[in-house]
Order: C-alpha cells, then structure tokens, then sequence
C-alpha cells in the first residue's frame, strides 16, 4: 500500500511562491496497491492526479470516498479527465445515509449552467454510486474501507484503510481534542500506521487571540492533532487540511511546535508519498 497526497489545503485552493513547498490545492489523496487504487475525496487535486491516471496509459478503475460534500472536496471533479473516457470505471460513495442520491446531485449540480458549461452527462466512464455508512467496512480489490462520523458541520466520514497488515486513517474537516474522542473515533484511527488529520489552525487562531474566533468552524488545531495522535497510538501524523492563508513558513512552524507533543509529525506535502513497507 502506497498512499500519495495530490492536495493538501482546506477550504480554497491557492498558488504562488509562499505556498510551494506545501502545495495548493485542495484535498485529494490517492491509496495504491499494486492495480487497485483508491481516491480520497476530490478537492481540486484530483485534476493533476487524472492526468497523470490518463498519462499511463491503460484503462482507469478506482473507489472513490468522498469524506462530505462542501466545495473544497468535491470542486475538482469535472476536472478529472478519466472520468469522460470510456472504458473507465468509477465507484463513487457518498458519505452516510442515503449518500449516494446526495453525492450524485452534489456533482451534477455544480456542473450545470451557468456554474459550468459541460453538464455531469458529458463523462463517459461508467459511473457507479454507492453510500459509505459509519462502521460498515467496505472491500475493495486488497483494501478494507471501514467509514466513521467525524463532528463538522453538515457532518464528514473519516475513513480507515487496512491492506496487507498495515492501515491508514484519513480524518480531514473535524473539530476535535482529546476530550472530545468518541469510542467510534479511537476505534478506527487506533493503533493506525499513519494518520492523516485535521489541523487548519494554530492554538491562537482557533481561540481568538490571533485574529476572528475559529471555534465552531469545524477544523482543529495542530497541537490537538499531535494529542490526538499520541492518544490513539498512531505511529505517524500528517498534519492536513492547511489555512489558504498559511505560507509553507507557517506550517513548517506548525509542525514543529507538534512535534513537541508528538515527536513523528510531517506536514501533508502535495506530492508527498506514504509507503508502508
């Protein structure tokens, strides 16, 4: 199992010279295993990850896992050049009940005049929608999907992955501290390989002493990451889901003031790969 990050930033994607080493764009992640491929939601990262699916040449199959449906996460999909080639095929789940009607509309919706000028119709891959429902484990060729709840607003699915012994967590969009795990949330991110989290705010700005109050916008701090991490047992955090407004500075500051709760903290780099061995 490999995974590779192909966007890294919350809320809007954003560009230039300050943000290059991290990368801009939003959230898409990519979970490999010899053919099988997973794709983890569809922030405007997935355009460069579909182009280089089309570059390679042969046919594409892929689980999608689309943690909730604001903008930042799914914005990138009509991009996704695989997905007007026949001869591909995609399974798109929709986060909880009745999540597969909902993803379906979401994405046909933003592709409608006069947001967009190619309708959801134009993509002649074969389409499958299916729903992601908390604590129902989902097998996909060597990969073990197992969705939770995460606390957002409008609601978010964190998503387990185990193949071949090892296992990864993706939690973006979720306001969280260690007081405030639930049995279902250590469940699945415990004892994982690498965890990937939430972590869009410093302590200052999240409390207001730096700025507008951040409570309650449904993103968690670093330092609360690094607490969360080393409370589950997680061999490794990646810090994810960066403020538009953090430059690569700021969030190597960020992860650097983590590691003093929880000594194996990256931040989440567009283009950066984990490989389990």
């Amino acid at each position: 199992m490999e995974v590779r990050f192909w966007g890294v930033r919350g809320s809007v994607a954003v560009s230039g010279e300050q943000v290059a080493w991290v990368g801009g764009n939003t959230s898409c992640l990519e979970v490999s295993d010899g053919d099988h491929r997973l794709i983890l939601d569809a922030g405007t990262g997935i355009r460069g990850l579909g182009d280089s699916l089309m570059a390679a040449g042969r046919p594409v199959k892929a689980a999608l896992f689309f943690s909730h449906l604001h903008w930042d996460h799914v914005q990138g999909f009509p991009f996704f050049a695989p997905a007007y080639v026949p001869g591909t095929e995609l399974v798109l789940h929709g986060p909880g009940q009745g999540g597969d009607v909902k993803l379906h509309r979401v994405l046909s919706k933003q592709m409608r005049p006069p947001s967009f000028p190619v309708t959801l119709e134009a993509m002649r891959s074969t389409m499958t929608y299916a729903v992601a429902q908390a604590r129902q484990p989902i097998s996909y060729g060597p990969f073990t999907v197992t969705p939770f709840d995460l606390p957002h607003p409008n609601g978010c699915m964190g998503y387990r992955v185990d193949a071949g012994g090892r296992s990864f967590v993706y939690a973006t969009d979720v306001e969280l501290s260690v007081d405030r795990l639930t049995p279902e949330i250590v469940q699945a991110m415990e004892g994982c390989d690498a965890l990937c989290l939430d972590a869009q705010y410093t302590p200052d700005e999240y409390h207001g002493r730096k700025g507008v109050a951040k409570k309650g916008w449904g993103h968690s701090t670093m330092m609360d990451a690094a607490q969360i991490a080393q409370a589950v047992g997680a061999k490794k955090l990646y810090l994810f889901h960066h403020d538009p407004a953090h430059n690569d500075d700021t969030v190597r500051a960020m992860a650097e003031e983590a590691r003093a709760l929880f000594p194996r903290v990256e931040p989440a780099r567009e283009g950066g790969r984990v490989a389990f061995g």
